[in-house]
Parts: structure tokens; C-alpha cells; sequence
């Protein structure tokens, strides 16, 4: 069950943890978790600074978001002065096909006499933010929230007794990093100069369509198994988080169906599943409203056309659906829908999402599509809850 294997993950120290065993003809192979870029930079992180305190070390421990540990190796450290010290890590995404598995990740610290103040900011090959949408300050690193989080805890693991007295200067930066992003979708949304610093969970999932279809299927077997006819299907780890706070149910009642709509909804409907809320962020109920089987970004990118004509059937001005139109990112547009205060446009879009996820039913369920924003506010649903509560 995918929920309750990613919570495993997350608090055990993982090497080599074998995510689930993917057919390959006659053959199980063996997927492998890996760590994300900001694991990575948290770690090289913390070797620099356990260089200027402690020593070089062979690996360090990293603290995940929800608690568990990694340990990570050191690719190389250097102590440049007193002051000063370089580390860098490689990165290894596991069986994940991943651009930037074998990327060299490196982190620059400098004590410094600002008490208490850990400054984070990206080098060369970490790329520059230049367009809205991405939740992050234009011209600031490419380095999202929680790498910047763990980089900071790395910080204070290291410095607890120091930093009422000194400060830290971190540079994130990655060899080649120019040239990997050349390969992703940065260039595209704005990000210019380098790879982006990522990572929710601290660990990269194998993305193995058959692996993760038979994960979903499992766990819909278990809540069935358990007599449950209420399922909850999320697009990952933060909307699941979001809507515990909504709905109260088993733990196996709650599954993350990641990119899997159609699937998902198909293989609840044959387990005769009595209601199913689906749980997500502007971009993946997007495209499931487009009528998308398959959300992941590689295979689908959400239509501005389709969003700006949403904005037009809810009386939207030209101007805003030309602004929605040119938008960079479904959040980003998100951002023009609050701004301008279109009433009933997210609601339409879970109306949409609805009737698609209803197509791919053959079976009467009753159904309930929740977005949230990205602090967990519930900002469309269909049908329309009542005081948020399902």
C-alpha cells in the first residue's frame, strides 16, 4: 500500500530499501528508493560544516521532513581555511529514471560573525528563478522550501551551541548543473541557468508504472479486505496530509494514486467502492479535468487554453483570460484566479475533474473532487462541501 509504504520510508534510515518488486517478463526485479537533490545538499551540508568542527567524515546522517534518517556519503570535502569548507555528495536516485541521478551536489559553507543567521543561496548550476508560478521569489535560487528547510536543520545539527554566536553562509551549487537542467522542464517554466534543489520527502519513489499501478491496486484490495467502502485517493503526500484534516477514516483508507486517475477510479469501481474523494493541487486536477488518464509531467503538460477558457465560463474579462493564457504554471494561475477574485472558476474545475473521474467508473460511486491551495485551504470542490467538512 503506497501510503503506508512511503510513511515506512520516511521514518527508517533507508540504503538500498527495496520499494516493490516490478515484473519484468518472468523475472521480480528489485526497485530501489534513492534521495532527492535536497537531501543531497543538506547532506553536503552537513559534512562541510562537521569538516570546520569535527573532521572530515566518510558519511553523514540526515534528518528527513518527517523525521527519519538517511545516511548519505561524502563524495569529497575539502577544508579551505578556518573558516571555510567544501563538501559535495553524488546524488543516487535509485531505479528512479531520474536526470539527475550521478550529479554531484555541492555545498559551500562560511562561519560568519552574523549571529544566528543562516543564509542559503544557489551557485553555479542551480538555477535562477525569472517567471511567477513556482511558488518561489523571482531572481532567488531554485531551491524549494523544504530542501531549504533541511539544509537549515543540517545547519543547526551541527552548530547548536555555536549559532547565538556565529552564522553560516551555505552556496548550493551542481557540476554540470546547466547542462542537466537541459533536460527538464526549467527552461520551459523560467528556471535558467541550472537544475532546481527538490524534494517533499526527502526520498525519490522508483516511477515504475507497473510498480505503482499494482501499489494502488493493493491497497484498494486492503481497504476492501477490511469491509471499508470509503476510499480516499490523494495526488501525493501533502494533499493526503491536507485532507486527513477533512475526512477521518482508517489508515488504509487513505492511498496516494500519484499520476493513476483513471486507474485509481477503475479499480476502485471494480472493488464495488461505495465514495471516493480525490484529493489535489490545481496541476494534476487540471489535467484529470482535461480528461488526462495519465498525470505525470513527462507524458502530459496542463493546457493554458483549457484554463483560459474556464476563466470565460465564469464571466471573466478578456484581459484576465489573456493574462491566464500567458501563465507559466498552473500555479501560477491559481495566483491570477485569487488575485482578480474569480468566484466559482476553481469549483469548475473540480466540476470538470468530476464528470472525467465519474467517465472512468462503471460502477455507481459516489464521488467528491477537494483542491487545495498550497498551504492546505480548500479553494474549489465539487460537489461543494459544506463548512469544508466531508
Amino acid at each position: 500500500m503506497i501510503s503506508s509504504l512511503i510513511e515506512a520510508i520516511n521514518y527508517n534510515i533507508i540504503l538500498d530499501y527495496p520499494l516493490i518488486m516490478e515484473e519484468v517478463g518472468e523475472k521480480k526485479v528489485t526497485l530501489r528508493t534513492g534521495y532527492t537533490t535536497g537531501t543531497c545538499a543538506a547532506a553536503a551540508t552537513k559534512a562541510a560544516l562537521l569538516a570546520l568542527v569535527n573532521g572530515i567524515k566518510d558519511k553523514v546522517t540526515v534528518t528527513l521532513p518527517k523525521g527519519g534518517l538517511a545516511e548519505i556519503s561524502v563524495h569529497r570535502c575539502n577544508i579551505i581555511n578556518s573558516n571555510t569548507a567544501e563538501a559535495s555528495v553524488i546524488k543516487d536516485a535509485g531505479d528512479d529514471p531520474d536526470v539527475t541521478h550521478g550529479a554531484e551536489i555541492i555545498s559551500n559553507v562560511t562561519l560568519t560573525d552574523h549571529a544566528s543567521i543562516i543564509e542559503i543561496d544557489g551557485g553555479k548550476g542551480v538555477g535562477r528563478v525569472t517567471k511567477p508560478g513556482l511558488g518561489l521569489e523571482i531572481g532567488k535560487a531554485a531551491i524549494n522550501p523544504v530542501p531549504m528547510s533541511m539544509i537549515r536543520n543540517s545547519v543547526r545539527e551541527v552548530l547548536s551551541d555555536q549559532l547565538n554566536e556565529r552564522g553560516v553562509k551555505v552556496i548550493i551549487s551542481v557540476t554540470n548543473g546547466e547542462e542537466i537542467a537541459k533536460k527538464t522542464d526549467n527552461p520551459r517554466l523560467g528556471i535558467i541557468g541550472g537544475i532546481s534543489i527538490l524534494g517533499t520527502t526527502g526520498i525519490v519513489i522508483p516511477y515504475s508504472t507497473a510498480s505503482f499501478a499494482a501499489s494502488i491496486r493493493q491497497a484498494i484490495d486492503v481497504a476492501y479486505a477490511m469491509n471499508d467502502d470509503t476510499i480516499v485517493l490523494t495526488t501525493g503526500g501533502r494533499s493526503e496530509d491536507f485532507i486527513r484534516v477533512l475526512i477521518s477514516l482508517p489508515e488504509h483508507c487513505y492511498i496516494q494514486m500519484g499520476d493513476f486517475a483513471a486507474y485509481s477510479i477503475r479499480q476502485a469501481a471494480i472493488k464495488g467502492m461505495k465514495r471516493v474523494i480525490i484529493a489535489g493541487f490545481i496541476g494534476k486536477l487540471s489535467k484529470i479535468a482535461m480528461g488526462i488518464k495519465q498525470t505525470h509531467v513527462k507524458g502530459s503538460n496542463v493546457d493554458m487554453e483549457f484554463l483560459a477558457a474556464i476563466a470565460g465560463e465564469v464571466n471573466a474579462d478578456s484581459k484576465i483570460i489573456e493574462e491566464i493564457r500567458s501563465a507559466n504554471t498552473a500555479r501560477h494561475v491559481s495566483e491570477i484566479v485569487m488575485k482578480h477574485a474569480l468566484e466559482g472558476y476553481f469549483d469548475l474545475l473540480c466540476r470538470y475533474a468530476y464528470n472525467n473521474m465519474k467517465s472512468y467508473a462503471e460502477k455507481d460511486i459516489e464521488l467528491i473532487v477537494v483542491m487545495f491551495d498550497f498551504d492546505g485551504k480548500v479553494i474549489g470542490s465539487f460537489p461543494k462541501l459544506k463548512g469544508n467538512k466531508i
